[in-house]
């Protein structure tokens, strides 16, 4: 017997996905309104600025062209700062769209269709941010393309060994995988929009965006196939992506680097931030544009305990890393870690294990999952707490190396912060850009959950 028929039989009551009572035109009208409406006062006020740290970003970028990584607070020991912070947090951030859209699909869970759009739109904008940090933290920005394995008269070939190249392979695949798949479950609510807007520019603009699509039969058909076969393609990459970045620290011999735990601990960080991030986004969309009827509690409470588990992964990591500094046996292991827990920067390990270990706890209680507030502010502490997780990762590890005459505090400059925070400018640019021209919702996904579709509804035949 099937999960369907014995939840029938034992009187369970499987959680709507969508509230009794929508129909598909209403649905319709529900997603397709925000794209409609007059853009209102917040929303100028929100794009203002993020563009204006959009333009901080870019003017700090010609900046250091110009001047060169010595605008960094880098030092003799610490050759890694915020570039490598900065590029770790924001490729995990991007891992929880793959997650929720690819493999939940692949296991058929119907609770992610209102808010794998979501997702979908954060990864690629995550990558987009990750992608600016591996080509302007090599100093010689303008010998990037040395990394590709193009043909040249130079005889410049990339070092095949290196796992930074790896990084460069693995996350271009990942970002156009992720938009090959973003963009194909896209196509039947660009259909939507076109049939529905009665602007004639945009009826062209996105019908040829659409690509003809009618609905029909055999358009279904060739729809899930090759949905299927992106989510095929794109679940491996929730693993190899992160893992690779994982190994551009753990392949030195750098104690506190040097660890076979790094690969599955930074995915399960990954998915952990990257969860975190989908909640913070989709609390907010869905009070403003009164999105309560598709985006269920349950949705977000299934959320919260991906949250909780990913947490737990992420301390029993943390617990791991100490035990294996003390059962190796080797002092410069024990040294790193017990640096991390009381030295200089003891202030950002015990900010990291607040954040990422403690503050996840709450969702053992549901009360807590299912309060709005509580889950916003622990999932922006999350996001804090991985920050400051990669933070500890790179910089602690590197300013008390096996030479005390090396030691040096490192200590950001003004370039560093603001860049940072342009970062954020770019995402929510492109965010918010999103919202104003594209379904948030999967209409066409969200329309197959609901009772509407069962060609059986009303009787049996």
């Amino acid at each position: 017997m099937d999960t369907e028929a014995l939840m029938a039989v034992e009187g369970i009551k499987r959680p709507d996905h969508v509230r009794p009572g929508e129909t598909f035109k209403s649905v319709t009208k529900k997603v397709l309104d925000p794209l409609e409406m007059k853009l209102p006062t917040w929303g100028l006020i929100l794009f203002f600025i993020s563009n204006s740290l959009l333009l901080l970003l870019l003017g700090l970028l010609g900046y250091l062209f110009w001047e060169g990584t010595g605008i960094w607070g880098l030092n003799n020991p610490v050759g890694w700062g915020y570039a490598i912070v900065n590029f770790v947090f924001w490729v995990g951030i991007g891992h929880a769209g793959t997650l929720i859209s690819a493999v939940l699909f692949l296991f058929r869970q119907k609770w992610r269709t209102a808010i794998n759009r979501f997702a979908e739109a954060m990864t690629i904008f995550a990558v987009i941010c990750a992608l600016i940090f591996p080509g302007v933290h090599v100093g010689r920005q303008w010998l990037l393309y040395w990394v590709f394995p193009i043909p040249n008269s130079m005889g410049m070939w990339p070092n095949f060994k290196s796992p930074l190249l790896w990084d460069v392979f693995a996350v271009s695949t990942y970002f156009t995988v992720s938009l090959m798949f973003w963009f194909v479950g896209l196509v039947p609510d660009l259909a939507t929009v076109r049939d529905t807007t009665k602007s004639k520019i945009k009826q062209f603009i996105y019908g040829a965006l659409a690509m003809g699509w009618r609905g029909a039969n055999r358009h279904w058909q060739h729809y899930e196939r090759a949905y299927l076969i992106l989510a095929a393609l794109a679940t491996p990459l929730v693993l190899s992506v992160h893992s690779i970045v994982s190994f551009d620290f753990a392949v030195s011999q750098l104690p506190g680097w040097h660890t076979t735990i790094f690969p599955p601990y930074f995915v399960a960080g990954a998915i952990f931030s990257g969860f975190a991030m989908v909640v913070s986004l989709m609390v907010i969309a869905r009070q403003v544009f009164n999105m309560k009827s598709l985006i269920r509690m349950h949705h977000l409470e299934n959320m919260n305990k991906i949250i909780l588990c990913t947490g737990m992964l992420v301390g029993y990591a943390y617990g791991m890393e100490f035990f294996m500094a003390w059962y190796s046996g080797n002092e410069y292991e024990s040294f790193a870690f017990i640096n991390r827990a009381s030295g200089p920067y003891a202030w950002a390990y015990w900010i990291m294990i607040s954040c990422n270990v403690i503050s996840p706890q709450f969702f053992w209680f549901k009360q807590f999952r299912r309060s709005i507030p509580v889950m916003f502010i622990i999932s922006i502490f999350v996001n804090i707490g991985m920050w400051f997780e990669r933070f500890v990762i790179t910089v602690t590890s590197l300013h008390r190396d096996f030479l005390p005459s090396s030691w040096d505090y490192f200590k950001p400059t003004w370039v560093d912060i603001c860049t940072f925070l342009g970062t954020f400018g770019l995402f929510f640019t492109l965010f918010l850009l999103f919202l104003r021209f594209l379904p948030m919702i999967a209409i066409a996904e969200v329309k197959m959950g609901m009772p509407d579709a069962d060609p059986h509804k009303g009787g049996d035949h």
